[in-house]
C-alpha cells in the first residue's frame, strides 16, 4: 500500500512493502528519488536491517546455529504495519515473526517515521529489543537520488561536498569473493571537502568511507549547487553507489552503521565489523533528514 505525505507543495510517497520512500517531488513537480526501473535497480531506498551488505556465503552464526541471511537482511522483502498516519507523517512497524525468525532468532520491533517539512524529510528509526538476550544488528539507509538533476547533466558534473576534511580512504570492494579487505584501500581524489564523482570510482562496486569526520554531505551539480543534503548524525560510515558504467541515472548517499563482510571477519554474527547491541527490553534511535538544495 501507497501512502503520500504533504507539506507546503512537497510531496512524499512511502510504501508499506519495506517502509520504502518511493517519491520525493518539490512543488513544480521535479523528482528527487530514483523511480525504482529494473533495467538499472530495482529499489528506491531499502531499509538496511539486521544487516548490511552480504554475509559470507550467504551464511552467519548466531547462538551457535547457522542462519542464511539474504544482502542487507530482510526488510525490503517484508510488509510493515502503518502505526500511526497524518497529513505530513507516517510511523511504519515490522515485529519480528515466522519469516525473520528464518534468518534472525531475536524477537524486535523495527520502526521508520517519516516527517515532511516542505523541503526536508525527516527519517527516524527505532529498534527495540523485545527479546531475553542482547540483540545484534546493523542498521543503515540506502536512498537512491535521481540523476540528472537537469536533463544534460551526467555524473562526473556533480560532486559529493561534506560538512568537514575527510582522509578519503575508502575500501576496495573484492566482487570475485564478495567482501572488504582492511589491506586493500583506495584514495579517493578529493579538494578539501569536496570529491568530484567519476564514473570509474564505481567499478567495483560500493565507495564505503568508515568513521567519517562529517555527519553531512550534499551530492551536488558543481556548477548550480542544486541537489540534496544528507544529515546523518547517529551513523558512523557512509557508502556511496551507482551501477558500475556510469550508465544509471542516479546516486546512492548510504548512512551506515555496520557493513558488508571484511575478509579479515570470521562468520559469527555478533563479531561483525561496526556491530550494535541492545540489551533486552531497550530501545535505540537513529536520526536521519534529508534537505533538497532548490
Amino acid at each position: 500500500m501507497q501512502i503520500s505525505l504533504h507539506s507546503n507543495g512537497y510531496q512524499v510517497l512511502v510504501h508499506t512493502l519495506g517502509a520504502e520512500l518511493k517519491s520525493y517531488t518539490n512543488p513544480y513537480g521535479h523528482e528527487y528519488i530514483w523511480n525504482s526501473n529494473p533495467a538499472y535497480w530495482m529499489h528506491s531506498s531499502p531499509l538496511l536491517f539486521p544487516t548490511i551488505g552480504n554475509v559470507r556465503n550467504g551464511e552467519t552464526t548466531i547462538h551457535g546455529k547457522i542462519f542464511s541471511m539474504p544482502k542487507h537482511g530482510f526488510c525490503k522483502e517484508s510488509e510493515f504495519e502503518v502505526a500511526a498516519q497524518a497529513r505530513d507523517s507516517v510511523r511504519f512497524l515490522l515485529k519480528s515473526n515466522e519469516k525473520t525468525r528464518l534468518h534472525y532468532p531475536y524477537q524486535f520491533e523495527l520502526y521508520l517515521s517519516y516527517q515532511l517539512d516542505g523541503a526536508k524529510l525527516s527519517m527516524d528509526y527505532m529498534v527495540v529489543n523485545k527479546d531475553t538476550k542482547t540483540m545484534f544488528y546493523h542498521i543503515g539507509a540506502h536512498p537512491g537520488f535521481m540523476l540528472p538533476i537537469s536533463d544534460t547533466e551526467v555524473l562526473s558534473d556533480c560532486v559529493l561536498e561534506f560538512e568537514k576534511e575527510e582522509r578519503f580512504w575508502s575500501y576496495e570492494y573484492d566482487l570475485a569473493h564478495l567482501e572488504f579487505n582492511e589491506e586493500k584501500k583506495v584514495m579517493q581524489q578529493a579538494n578539501g571537502t569536496t570529491l568530484p564523482l567519476t564514473i570509474k570510482m564505481f567499478d567495483k562496486d560500493a565507495i564505503f568511507f568508515e568513521n567519517t569526520n562529517s555527519h553531512k554531505v550534499s551530492f551536488l551539480n558543481a556548477k548550480t549547487k542544486k541537489g540534496v543534503t544528507i544529515f546523518y548524525p547517529d551513523f558512523a560510515s557512509i557508502a556511496f553507489w551507482t551501477p558500475a558504467g556510469g550508465n544509471a541515472p542516479f546516486l546512492c548517499l548510504e548512512p551506515w552503521n555496520g557493513s558488508a563482510i571484511f575478509h579479515q571477519d570470521d562468520d559469527i554474527f555478533s563479531h561483525k565489523r561496526g556491530i550494535l547491541s541492545l540489551a533486552p527490553e531497550s530501545r535505540k534511535r537513529y536520526h536521519l533528514k534529508i534537505s533538497l538544495n532548490e
